[in-house]
Parts: structure tokens; sequence; C-alpha cells
């Protein structure tokens, strides 16, 4: 996060797109606001565990945080969007109470966030894990406040995808090529990846107005730079369907 700032400002920006930026505290928020950032990232935890590890701080002391960071971005008219970890299960405290994320988006959202991303940061989540987490938040907060956040690491990230579409939220997130990971989650791998995602979204007859050919070729640019084969399946198959 040390470099948000070089980074957002090196971005060539389109109209309507948001580029939202992580931060941890106020004085991240600060160097955020200089540079124009206009929407940004808390971070929070449903498990004790993982908040100690990951923020080092509480849950609660982390809200104490984040409520600070909320305040002055508001004040600023800065967006927010708030994101919870380790919905469905912890590294370190094992299974997590749907009633724990719910608290917990429930406040964020009273605080001011506009969206809540709900993730599986370790990707052990399962249809019917995902299924009672998200009845219990969604008697707390409507669909169209949430978003769904599922790393891939079990190989179910699309499935709970899915349990979510049919729950009603229509905000997913996701990553090109499956890049990412968690360094505090030993073993989890990164979020679903944007490929595999667009294509059975489009299988669906879901709209995404995204170019799947165009995001096969930027997944397969990334990896190339970072010296990484590809997590998409779909990027793998279409690319020696593309390049025979």
């Amino acid at each position: 996060m040390g470099d948000n700032a070089e980074v957002f400002q090196a971005i060539e920006k389109v109209p309507g797109i948001s580029y939202p930026v992580l931060v941890p505290n106020v004085k991240g928020l600060e160097s955020a606001m200089k540079v124009g950032v206009k929407e940004i990232a808390v971070f929070t935890s449903a498990s004790e565990g993982f908040s100690q590890k990951n923020t080092n701080g509480s849950i609660q002391q982390v809200i104490n945080r984040t409520k600070d960071v909320i305040n002055v971005a508001k004040d600023h008219s800065i967006k927010i969007r708030g994101y919870i970890s380790c919905v469905v299960g912890c590294p370190y405290d094992g299974y997590v109470k749907p009633s724990a994320v719910a608290k917990l988006c429930e406040t964020l959202l009273s605080l001011g966030c506009y969206e809540i991303s709900l993730g599986d940061t370790i990707g052990v989540g399962t249809t019917n894990l995902m299924k009672d987490m998200l009845k219990a938040v969604l008697v707390v907060a409507p669909s169209d406040k949430l978003g769904i956040h599922c790393h891939d690491t079990y190989g179910q990230a699309l499935v709970n995808v899915c349990t979510a579409l049919e729950s009603g939220i229509t905000v997913v997130d996701s990553a090109v090529s499956g890049l990412g990971g968690c360094p505090y989650a030993k073993g989890a791998s990164g979020n679903v990846a944007t490929e595999d995602l667009v294509y059975m979204l489009q299988g669906l007859g879901v709209r995404t107005d995204v170019d799947l050919n165009s995001l096969i070729e930027v997944g397969q640019f990334i990896s190339k730079t970072i010296n990484k084969p590809t997590n998409s399946k779909v990027n793998s198959a279409l690319f020696k369907n593309l390049n025979p």
C-alpha cells in the first residue's frame, strides 16, 4: 500500500470507471486525497484471529480506526466501500458464524459505506456455507448494498458466485488471471479469475459489456510480465484456440 499514490497517478483513467484505493488509516487516506482519489476501500475481518494478524488489532479496534477514516472521507465527499474478510472461514479461528458477519456488515453500512464486499478470503466456502452466511447478512442489508469476493483455493469460487447471484447480489469482485492471495493465509490462492467469471456469466445470458478476447490478451500480458502462469482455465483454453 505504500506506493498507492504512485500507482494511482500512473493509471490512465477512463470516464465512468471507479478507481478505489485501499486505505488502512487516516494517514493513508490523506495520502490518497493528495492525488485526487474519489473512492476508498476499508478492510475489516469477521474473525478475531485474522483481524489481529492482518491489521494488528481486534475487530473493535479496527472498527474504531475505520470510523476515523470514514468520517474524514465523508467530510471530503469521498465514496467508501467496505470489505469484510473471512466471511465463512478463518485460517486461525476456523468456522466463522454468519451472525458475526451480519453484525459487522450492519456496522459498516451504518458508518457510511455505500456497499459491502463479503470476502471468502481463504477460499474455503462451499454452497451451504455461503447460503447460511448470506441468509444472515440479507436480514440486515439489502442485496443491492452487497458484493461478493471469492478466492478459488479449493476450486469453489464460481459455484459460490452463483450462490450469491441466486441470492440477488449482482456485484462480483474478480482478478485478471486469478491473481492474488493472502500473506496471512497460507496456501490461499487468488480471487476468482475475471476471464472465468465473464465466460460463465455470458453462458448464463448475463450482459457484462466485457470483450472476453481482449480480457484474454490482458491476462496473458500480466502473466508474462510477472512470469507466472495464468490461474484462469478460460484464459488457458481460449488463448490456445486464438493462437493455434
